[in-house]
């Protein structure tokens, strides 16, 4: 097992999201893009749950207009959040989803809002950037793995 892998998607191609969608409404969870003024509340989130890393990742994403980082809500509650186009163009991530709120279809759905934000800027292919998870990849969005991509744009990392 090797170590972090880039893996592509074809956006052309992408599967139908409605059910992934429609399975997180069911749960009365929203969807949307984060706003500029919840800079802090998603931070906070992704430094409680997660990494530094996509603590500065995050920063970026909610610099941007329009801000590139789809958040999962529930009762004024973070669950979870995806970004793109943060430390790379054309690449989708970070993206994560608090252990209590595993298992809803979260992350399926934030990858896809993602996905088609990055199509409808005229992309035809995205990068999911040093993958964890990849048969969660590869089974939700067909995304197969780039030859030679490890460790990719990940070199002399600073800590």
């Amino acid at each position: 097992m090797g170590g972090m892998i880039d893996m592509l998607v074809r956006l052309y191609d992408l599967p139908d999201a409605a059910d992934a969608y429609h399975e997180v409404a069911a749960a009365g969870v929203t969807l949307r893009r984060a706003r500029a003024f919840e800079r802090h509340s998603v931070v906070a989130f992704a430094r409680e749950h997660f990494s530094a890393k996509w603590v500065s990742e995050i920063e970026v994403a909610l610099s941007r207009q329009p801000v590139t980082c789809f958040i999962a809500t529930r009762e004024q509650q973070i669950l979870g959040f995806a970004c793109y186009e943060t430390t790379q163009r054309g690449f989708f991530g970070p993206t994560g989803v608090a252990e209590s709120a595993r298992g809803m279809g979260l992350g399926k759905a934030l990858l896809f809002k993602a996905l088609e934000a990055l199509h409808e800027l005229g992309y035809a292919y995205a990068i999911i950037g040093g993958v964890g998870p990849r048969e969660f990849y590869a089974k939700a969005c067909g995304a197969i793995e780039i030859p030679g991509s490890d460790p990719g744009i990940y070199r002399d990392l600073l800590p």
